[in-house]
């Protein structure tokens, strides 16, 4: 390398041309200006919590609930109503993402919902969305989910819908098909959904605000040809469909036998779950669904459950005043909170950018973290009976679903303090390690929430078209795993360890990436697994790894950052392929000084882009648009294809790993 290359530089004084390596000088610079930034959004008793945010659905959806049941208050509804009709696209149509194309149940749902706000048919953005939604197959193309709640309203047929009967929750859990067998989420939604379907709630509104001009050809007509469509002699979609049709014949002669028991079944098992728990599952649909199935099983608007559910659900709701760019207040509401991920997240950054383990600050987080601690069996419980119950789970409260990720996150994070309490620390970790082996899936890698979900038949039920019906080891989590382990005194000679290896390299892309499945995406995945693989001693020589940062390197964006849209979920050849961030950089910078390099132009031009991007205050922006169009960059995943979300911290807390990390290589290096 020649001396010019070798020469460090500002970013006030880098050079036309040459390398642009930045002054370590101003790195440390926004290096304190992060941590310090960070360490301003801790609360008093010692957590971090910044805002989850998703598409317009919870708005649209929020407006249905409170129309179905009669209640919420006026003016937030109108506030919700605001915030949901300005992400509203040119064309007419919502998105699930920034800058994505339309989405038909997300539209239907905000026009119906804009409709019971008192917009008429003949408003102009009405006539847009109208427009958008016949061209791309009205009402029928919608999810079942989003005709659970038109049913509900008089907008769609309960017999037109795929069947959830409530029978689910009688079979046994050695039986092929039980609830057991799906992904927790969609356990915790489906379960009281069940209920909603055999209970079939339904309220007549004015007929104004109906939807019958989205049917195209006419709502009767419509539905007629969806029940008609049958492509192929057999397959298992159509199997299922078969038994669907049995099942709504037999509703509608009332034969079933067994469906007083099953609503009895299903009421203790949701009841159960609302024990310990910010609402059912934590998680927004179902925490709506349940407080839609409480009313079904006649529990009154006074009674604790339904108070209790009511208040939880709302507290996800955040209020908006009105800001110069924002001149109306507005109303929106969380998917879940995020606590116990960005407590943890912030941590294991502050301790890596050297804030003392013994730091009061850090001390006061980490015994936050061990009261959270799982101590009680949940539905992980049910294939893996015989382990002691630890770990955590992602909100404030979650007794019954701690997941694999969090759970890891949060050893590393306590890895980086130094605790008074250090005979605790250390025997909650060493349940945790355990429960986190018990949950290694037989391939040698990890679920998020349960162990061994990955019967693929499941995908084919009817009702299963969100697209999250399984729950299936990830490269991402499995990544992060190692890390976590190898903080831990564990390396390659486990015999475990070799086989989360050997499934990480088998799932590696034919280009070197990886797949991200909770994190946009390639990237994500990327990343985590060549931490992974870094930290528990795999040799960075190996082509795995240096194919993959290739990879990286070659998806660089001119500016210097790196993005990925959440578009590359629906066509790979969008991997890495997007508007650079403040997270996604700091991923492929991770993910670069992973494998070893620490020294390209890549490298260089990613970190000058996070220096010359920070804000003065010490964090970075992550948006789009201006003023009421303003929306931020989803770099976080919910279900691909389905539901994404922007996680308020990420443009923090990565970035400043990213830049330490960097930091120490050069220390290493020099």
């Amino acid at each position: 390398m020649s001396a010019e290359q070798g020469k460090t530089v500002s970013p006030s004084t880098a050079p036309k041309f040459g390398r642009l390596d930045a002054d370590m000088g101003d790195v440390d610079v926004a290096l304190g200006r992060a941590r310090e930034h960070l360490l301003t959004l801790q609360h008093p008793d010692g957590h971090w919590c910044g805002e989850l945010e998703a598409d317009s659905m919870l708005e649209a959806d929020y407006i249905f609930l409170h129309t179905l049941l009669e209640s919420g208050d006026p003016g937030r509804l109108q506030r919700a109503f605001t915030e949901m009709m300005r992400y509203q696209n040119d064309d007419g149509s919502w998105s699930i993402y920034p800058g994505g194309p339309g989405n038909i149940s997300l539209s239907v749902k905000c026009y119906f919902s804009a409709k019971l706000m008192g917009l008429t048919a003949d408003e102009p953005r009405m006539a847009k969305c109208r427009e958008w939604i016949l061209a791309h197959g009205g009402v029928i193309e919608c999810n079942t989910f989003t005709k659970m709640y038109l049913c509900a309203l008089g907008q769609y047929d309960y017999d037109a819908v795929p069947a959830i009967p409530p029978e689910i929750v009688l079979f046994p859990n050695w039986f092929y098909f039980n609830i057991y067998e799906i992904s927790s989420w969609s356990r915790s939604i489906l379960v009281p959904l069940a209920i909603m379907y055999a209970k079939k709630p339904f309220k007549k509104i004015q007929p104004e605000q109906g939807i019958d001009e989205l049917y195209v050809g006419g709502r009767a007509n419509s539905i007629l040809r969806l029940r008609r469509d049958r492509k192929k002699l057999f397959s298992w979609r159509n199997f299922f469909i078969v038994i669907d049709r049995i099942m709504h014949w037999s509703e509608a002669v009332h034969l079933r036998p067994l469906r007083k028991l099953a609503i009895k079944r299903a009421e203790k098992w949701m009841l159960d779950r609302l024990e310990m728990t910010d609402g059912l599952g934590a998680i927004y649909p179902a925490m709506m669904n349940a407080i839609i199935a409480l009313r079904c099983l006649g529990y009154s608007e006074d009674d604790p459950q339904v108070i209790r559910a009511r208040d939880e659900f709302e507290k996800l709701g955040i209020e908006q005043p009105a800001t110069e760019d924002m001149p109306e207040p507005t109303f929106r509401m969380q998917p879940c909170m995020s606590p116990v991920w960005d407590t943890a997240q912030a941590v294991y950054a502050l301790g890596e950018a050297g804030l003392p383990a013994d730091d009061p600050r850090m001390v006061k987080a980490a015994d936050w973290l061990l009261s959270k601690e799982v101590r009680q069996k949940g539905d992980w419980a049910v294939k893996v009976p015989n382990v002691e119950p630890g770990g955590w789970y992602f909100e404030y409260n979650n007794e019954f679903y701690p997941d694999t990720d969090d759970t890891a996150q949060v050893l590393m994070a306590l890895s980086k303090v130094t605790n008074p309490r250090e005979r605790l620390q250390i025997q909650v970790a060493e349940r945790a390690i355990d429960w986190e082996f018990a949950m290694q899936c037989k391939n040698g890698g990890w679920g998020s929430f349960d162990k061994d979900n990955t019967k693929m038949i499941f995908q084919y039920i009817p009702f299963a078209d969100h697209n999250a019906m399984l729950d299936p080891p990830t490269v991402d989590i499995t990544g992060r795993m190692l890390e976590m382990l190898a903080a831990y005194g564990y390396n390659q000679s486990d015999k475990r360890v070799q086989k989360a290896i050997q499934f990480i390299l088998s799932e590696q892309e034919p280009d070197g990436s990886w797949f991200g499945r909770w994190g946009v995406n390639y990237i994500y995945g990327t990343f985590l697994v060549l931490r992974g693989l870094e930290a528990i001693g795999f040799d960075p020589l190996e082509p795995q790894v240096q194919q993959a940062a290739e990879w990286v390197r070659m998806v660089q964006n001119p500016d210097g950052g790196w993005g990925e849209t959440c578009g590359s979920y629906d066509d790979p050849n969008l991997r890495g392929s997007g508007v650079s961030t403040p997270s996604q950089t700091a991923w492929a910078l991770l993910a670069l000084l992973a494998a070893g390099d620490d020294r390209s132009d890549s490298i260089a031009k990613g970190i000058r882009w996070l220096l010359t991007h920070q804000r003065p205050d010490g964090n970075w922006d992550e948006s789009m648009g201006a003023g009421p169009t303003r929306q931020n960059i989803i770099t976080g995943t919910g279900f691909p294809r389905v539901f994404y979300l922007s996680y308020d911290m990420y443009r923090l807390y990565f970035p400043l790993l990213a830049l330490t990390t960097y930091k120490k290589a050069m220390e290493r290096a020099a």
